[in-house]
């Protein structure tokens, strides 16, 4: 078993994970730093999935970093798009070399006496043999996001075992599927199944989205008409200028949901019956039950569901599933859809930090029972954060906010020679809410097992990027919420010898830049080769 040591350890190279690399390398340039993937690539969600069509539902230019800018006036781009930016950013700023690919990371066990974390994570080879590693930080950064890669949710589907065509769940779609000229039955309604129905629709001979309850459909131009009049500006100068106003954009359109619901409701009924063939039931299709932004608002890009539905090649069923059948699904109204293809766009499994166990001083935490401290560390658990990103806006708007927060953190227990930094609870009677405020099903159906948040702050944040953002960066870092110290006694830490000259040879040590590089099974990294 082998192990070694670093300053920070990150968990994942998503979108969040890569950030929060160039991050420390911009903020805190003296730190060491290493990157555990359980996947083989850069990405996350962006190289997991690959079903057609596969894009963003927020706006790339608050998607994108905020140090890094999104040089397209695409505002919705494609899934390939996405992975590109994550992984030229990643190579941009040298922080490729310190990811550890293959390494999913089972526990982490905090030391108050060493003021450290070990960390064991289960390594993959390329022939699929496993081994357990270990390694030590002295601060834990979770970028894992919040759901399950290894298994999406598909509820019951009765009679499900008669169905003799294909059954697709978009979180792992078969490379090479072929719909051309097919039926297709797409099951849901949320963000996937949005973006699934028109763009299977350009080769299907027919697709259709069978929702039990509609949601909230608006459509934004794919392309930014500010970005392209500003396209002559360099990026630098056009793109905080598009980021801030989106920023705002998102933060009005959501208040106006949550304080105006009457008002928001009848934009978006006008807003999709103008784009919907006349005569269309949009009070059946198209009129959820809750208010905008219960839950997540589903955006399409120019109006492309809309424009499958008017073209005859898609079409929407609001109804209950009776049973499948041989050749399809049979409603409960009793009409039957022919399908040779169901996809299950039925939604996600919560999983909280990638699904690791922390235990601080031999006992373990239970995430349902901690409160979060301004929304990214959590109560009694020393030297640790983690992303989970907005619902109601652009995740990376969060991410960027927690990794810079997290860089700030790092700075100040160097200027001030302390070691730990731990959230504290909440006092006794305030009232506790889930973190994610979101009545989405696969919220609602773990919400328990991720950590609340209080009823003030820094205990609390709004859901709203201007104003969280002027709360968590106003003064210092010491308030009441957290408790700063230093360690009983001042552990040596074990670092291969080669650490200090720089030369990078595969076992963990540095490679001159603050970075980590990996290697697998021992072996150096080749010239030109990801460290894996």
């Amino acid at each position: 078993m082998s192990e070694d040591h670093v300053d920070v350890l990150i968990v994942g190279a998503g979108l969040s994970g890569i950030g929060a690399a160039c991050h420390l390398r911009r903020e805190c340039p003296g730190k060491t730093f290493a990157i555990l993937e359980a996947r083989e690539a850069i990405g996350g969600t962006w190289d997991l999935f690959r079903y057609p069509g596969v894009r963003s539902d927020s706006d790339m230019f608050t998607l994108g970093y905020s140090f890094r800018p999104w040089a397209d006036s695409r505002s919705l781009a494609d899934g390939e798009s996405i992975r590109e930016y994550v992984r030229s950013t990643a190579r941009d700023y040298g922080v490729d070399t310190a990811i550890r690919f293959g390494h999913k990371v089972i526990r982490a066990d905090w030391s108050s006496r060493d003021a450290r974390w070990t960390v064991e994570a289960e390594r993959t080879d390329a022939d699929g043999g496993t081994e357990t590693v270990r390694l030590t930080c002295s601060f834990l950064f979770t970028n894992a996001g919040y759901y399950r890669y290894d298994q999406g949710y598909t509820p019951d589907l009765p009679g499900i075992e008669e169905y003799t065509g294909q059954v697709v769940h978009p979180q792992h779609w078969p490379e090479g599927l072929d719909h051309s000229g097919k039926r297709v039955v797409v099951i849901g309604s949320g963000a996937t199944a949005v973006t699934l129905v028109p763009a299977m629709a350009e080769q299907a001979e027919h697709v259709t989205m069978l929702q039990r309850s509609p949601s909230y459909i608006a459509s934004l131009p794919a392309k930014d008409p500010l970005a392209e009049r500003l396209s002559f500006l360099p990026s630098a100068l056009s793109y905080p200028i598009l980021r801030w106003k989106n920023v705002f954009v998102l933060t009005a359109s959501y208040q106006l949901s949550r304080h105006f619901p009457g008002l928001m409701k009848a934009v978006l009924r006008k807003g999709a019956q103008s784009q919907l063939p006349e005569g269309y039931d949009v009070d059946t299709h198209f009129k959820p039950s809750y208010n905008p932004w219960d839950q997540r608002l589903c955006v399409v890009p120019d109006g492309d569901l809309f424009r499958s539905i008017r073209s005859g090649r898609a079409a929407i069923a609001t109804d209950t599933i009776d049973t499948f059948t041989p050749t399809g699904v049979r409603l409960s109204s009793g009409e039957e859809l022919e399908a040779d293809i169901v996809v299950t766009a039925t939604g996600l499994n919560l999983l909280a930090v990638g699904g690791m166990t922390l235990g601080v001083d031999g006992t373990d935490i239970d995430f349902g029972d901690t409160v979060a401290y301004k929304g990214m560390m959590i109560s009694g658990v020393p030297n640790f954060a983690l992303t989970i990103g907005y619902t109601n806006a652009s995740w990376t708007l969060k991410a960027d906010m927690v990794a810079q927060y997290v860089c700030r953190l790092l700075n100040h227990l160097d200027a001030t020679d302390q070691q730990v930094v731990t959230p504290v609870e909440p006092p006794a009677g305030q009232p506790r809410t889930p973190l994610v405020d979101l009545q989405a099903g696969y919220v609602l159906r773990s919400v328990d097992a991720l950590p609340k948040q209080g009823s003030e702050i820094p205990w609390r944040l709004h859901a709203n990027y201007p104003i969280d953002r002027a709360l968590v960066f106003r003064g210092g870092v010491e308030d009441k919420g957290v408790r700063f110290s230093r360690a009983p006694r001042s552990a040596p830490v074990a670092v291969p010898a080669a650490t200090t000259s720089g030369t990078g040879n595969g076992t963990g040590a540095t490679n001159g830049t603050g970075a980590v590089d990996g290697s697998r099974n021992g072996r150096p990294v080749p010239a030109g080769e990801t460290a894996g």
